[in-house]
Formats: C-alpha cells, sequence, structure tokens
C-alpha cells in the first residue's frame, strides 16, 4: 500500500533478520493495533489481515448500525450506512476497509519507527537467547577491530562479539582479519542490549580444546575432573578414565604429543600438566607436585591446609617458576599449600620461624614461598636471586642475610668456647 512498501519490509526481515512468519505477523498486528486505539480510542472491533508472503494487508472496520451513534468508533447511522448500501436495516453489522491513506503522514512514520523498534528489539532477544545456551562453546570468529583493551569479534553471522584484554592470553596479538578461537564466557545485557563476552584464559576454553583434540573425552569415556590455569603459562588438567582399559594421561597426551601439541599451541605454549585423578588427597599432592618428588606431607583437615616436605634438591621443582607449580597444586587440590625444605639431621640449620622476633612475618612468608624455611636456604642463595623471586628490596635482603649469618657466628664461637 501508498507509503508503506511492505513487500522490501518483510523481505528483509525474513531474509536477514532470521524472524519467523508468526512473530513477524504477531509484531505487525500490534503495532497497527496500537496506531489503531491511538486513532480511534480503541482498536478491539478492528480486523486485520496481513498476507507475509505477498507483503500486503488489510484492515477493516467494524461497526453496528444505529439510528443515534454515541460512539463514532463503534456505532454507524442508518443514514452513513445506506449511502453505502440501501439495503442495510438497524442493528447489523457495518464493514468498512480503512485505507493506509487515512493514517497520515505522521501515522505511517510512526508504524516504521515502531516496526523498527519491535524488530530491533526481537533481534536483540534473538542473539541473547542463542548466545546464552551456547555459554561454555569454543567460537571461531573473526578480528574485526582490535583495541588497547579489548578487541571486537564478528562471528559467521555478522554479530559483534567482545574478547576483554583481561580474557586473553598475556602473549595474544591480533589484527583485524585474524582469526581468533575462544569460549563463550557470558552474555550480559547492557542498556537493553546484549554484549558477548569471549574468553581464552577461562578453564573451560581448555576443556573444550581437549574435548575436540581428544576423542575419548568427547565420547565421555575419560572426563576432566578439574583444571586450573595461570593462562600462558601453566595449567594442570586432573583426568579419570571410566574404562580400566584406557590410561587417561596416555590418551591425552597421544602418540608422541600428538594430541597436546596443538592444544599447546593454541594456548600460546603454555606448559599443561596431565594428572591421574584420584580421591586419596595425599596422593593427589604428590602427583599434583610433579616433577618434584615429597619426602612426606602433612595435611590439616579442619583448615584446609597442605605442608609438603622436600629435599632441598627437590623444592625449586616444586614450586616452579615464579611459584606457579605450587599455587596450581593448591588451586588443585583445594588446600592452602606451604612447601619445606627438609632439615638434614646432620646439618646443623634453623628454620625461619624461630626469627619471627628479628625478622617481620611477612618477610618471613615471603621467603617460605620460594622454598626458602630454613637460615640456610636463604644464605645459599645469592642476594640478587632472594630479591628477583621473593619481590623483596635489597636493604631488606641484606639485613635478613646478616642476621642468619650471626646465629650461625654466635654457633661457632660457642662450639670453639
Amino acid at each position: 500500500m501508498e507509503g508503506l512498501n511492505l513487500i522490501n519490509t518483510f523481505a528483509e526481515f525474513k531474509e536477514l533478520k532470521n524472524i519467523d512468519r508468526t512473530t513477524m505477523m504477531g509484531v505487525l498486528e500490534d503495532i497497527f493495533r496500537t496506531q489503531l486505539a491511538r486513532m480511534y480510542g480503541s482498536a478491539d472491533n478492528f480486523d486485520i489481515i496481513i498476507n507475509i508472503d505477498k507483503g500486503d494487508f488489510e484492515i477493516w472496520r467494524n461497526r453496528v448500525i444505529v439510528e443515534n451513534v454515541e460512539d463514532p468508533n463503534t456505532q454507524v447511522s442508518i443514514e452513513e450506512a445506506r449511502k453505502v448500501d440501501d439495503s442495510y436495516e438497524i442493528g447489523e453489522d457495518f464493514t468498512e476497509e480503512v485505507k493506509l491513506s487515512s493514517f497520515g503522514r505522521r501515522g505511517i512514520l510512526n508504524l516504521r519507527q515502531n516496526l523498527s523498534g519491535r524488530i530491533m528489539d526481537i533481534e536483540k532477544a534473538n542473539l541473547y537467547n542463542k548466545y546464552k545456551e551456547k555459554v561454555g562453546e569454543i567460537l571461531v570468529g573473526e578480528v574485526y577491530q582490535a583495541w588497547k583493551k579489548e578487541i571486537l569479534v564478528l562471528d559467521e553471522d555478522g554479530n559483534e562479539l567482545v574478547l576483554p584484554k583481561s580474557e586473553q592470553i598475556p602473549s595474544d596479538s591480533y589484527r583485524k582479519g585474524d582469526t581468533v578461537k575462544a569460549v563463550i564466557h557470558r552474555v550480559d545485557m547492557i542498556n537493553n542490549s546484549p554484549k558477548i563476552i569471549l574468553s581464552r584464559t577461562a578453564p573451560e576454553f581448555l576443556e573444550r580444546l581437549f574435548e575436540q583434540e581428544v576423542p575419548e573425552i568427547y565420547d565421555g569415556l575419560i572426563t576432566i575432573k578439574k583444571i586450573v590455569r595461570i593462562p600462558g603459562e601453566r595449567a594442570k588438567v586432573a583426568v579419570e578414565s571410566y574404562d580400566d582399559r584406557i590410561d587417561p594421561v596416555g590418551a591425552c597426551v597421544g602418540v608422541k604429543g600428538s594430541r597436546i601439541h596443538g592444544i599447546v599451541r593454541e594456548l600460546k605454549n603454555e606448559n599443561i600438566d596431565i594428572i591421574n585423578w584420584t580421591s586419596n588427597t595425599q596422593l593427589l599432592v604428590q602427583r599434583a607436585l610433579s616433577p618434584a618428588k615429597t619426602s612426606y606431607i602433612k595435611i590439616n583437615e579442619e583448615e584446609k591446609k597442605i605442608s609438603v616436605y622436600l629435599k632441598p634438591s627437590e623444592v625449586s621443582l616444586a614450586i616452579g617458576k615464579m611459584g606457579s607449580n605450587i599455587k596450581l597444586a593448591g588451586q588443585l587440590v583445594g588446600y592452602d599449600m606451604d612447601v619445606f625444605r627438609e632439615i638434614d639431621t646432620d646439618e646443623e640449620d634453623v628454620l625461619l620461624s624461630k626469627f619471627s622476633d628479628e625478622i617481620d612475618g611477612w618477610i618471613i612468608k615471603a621467603l617460605q614461598d620460594i622454598g626458602c624455611d630454613t637460615a640456610k636456604s636463604v644464605l645459599n642463595l645469592s642476594t640478587e636471586e632472594i630479591v628477583r623471586r621473593a619481590d623483596l628490596e635489597e636493604e631488606t635482603v641484606l639485613e635478613v642475610q646478616r642476621i642468619l649469618r650471626s646465629e650461625f657466628e654466635d654457633s661457632d664461637e660457642e662450639s670453639a668456647n
């Protein structure tokens, strides 16, 4: 009809916006009834016939023929009715078509605006619901824009998704046109618009990658019990097999590392430790701290703390680079974990905790976190190494070393006397 090309409008929204027939008809009828109610006070006595396929519609107004009109919207006089057909009688129904031209320029403009607004709202709701159901799934998209704090990614339908800097692996770098693989992390509704957040740092991303590379996991023969990560540096994955004939660790690694290599490359050479899951906490701790070999383990169930004692040569392995191994092991087991150097009974040494009256507790804790729980374990390291690993000031480290040396000097003097 004049002033509104419904054929083009229907085709555009059906083809590009993927709105189903029933929804489109409901939206159109609703916006027409809203406009009719504004014009006539009520739209209850109007029939709206919409033909989606042809792209046209008809609006019919139903009134009752009366002698004296009290409500012009629902009643028509016998005189006016007989101008159309002189056979009409009082009490009969009078139906006439409402032309779009009667809506006026402003009315037609309102129809267009309402239609666009409603379609947009439906699209937002559809997009939100679509991705809400896909949270946790892998998505491959194309980088459309790369900014300092986030990158804008387009999916196969041209929808915009966001990969924040905080959800990127530290060594990730993207330019426009690059392909990015990530997990759908969450969907937020901001100002009535859906915002789809992607992530490459979430444990779920690593889990989905394993499902893609390891058929036994996808088929449910092997299950991933827990994943902990320091994105781009290290991850620990605890797996369990429901088939005694399948080695879960071997299956995840693949022949000559064929399965794990693809995952490591995708994660920018993140070091992945695959561990056999067990409900035995002590055994799980031993496996989680691999490649370090523990001497003995003390578990405090009430405080959820574990003390691990190792030979001096094993301490650095247990702690790992920047404390990554001990941190992830604790997260995997679900306990706060401390590593202690096992003191050789033939070697005179003193626990750092004995110096609490001379050295601040936070300094002792920082040293213990890097595996230095005794005086000699601190003195065996250079000042520069302690400053770097424990993140302490050089003056602080020098003062600690002076206090510890004096302890052994005093002991030597006493022995000499």
